[in-house]
């Protein structure tokens, strides 16, 4: 099962009764944004008892293509990865 942003729009809305339905969805997408902005601008984003994002830079690398076997040269990225922290790994394993 999936968390739509709707669906986490909703569940705001519903625990959040001083919300209007509108503010729940600004509240998300201003936390949305940034973040957003936070992860592009490349600094990490730490959310205590959640985890951490951290955005990496990956260096261009040799690759092959698996259904050719023809090799190829792939470009240097950034990536995002993220690490839970050890309170969600328990909660999450003890379910």
């Amino acid at each position: 099962m999936t968390l739509t942003k709707a669906e986490l729009v909703q569940q705001v809305y519903k625990t959040h009764t001083t919300l209007s339905k509108t503010q729940a969805t600004d509240s998300v997408e201003a936390f949305l944004r940034i973040s957003k902005n936070t992860l592009i601008n490349g600094s990490d984003l730490l959310l205590s008892g959640f985890g951490k994002f951290n955005v990496k830079d990956k260096n261009s690398r040799r690759g092959r293509n698996p259904q050719t076997g023809d090799e190829l040269t792939l470009d240097a990225r950034r990536v995002i990865t993220f690490k839970p922290s050890g309170i969600l790994r328990e909660k999450i394993n003890n379910s």
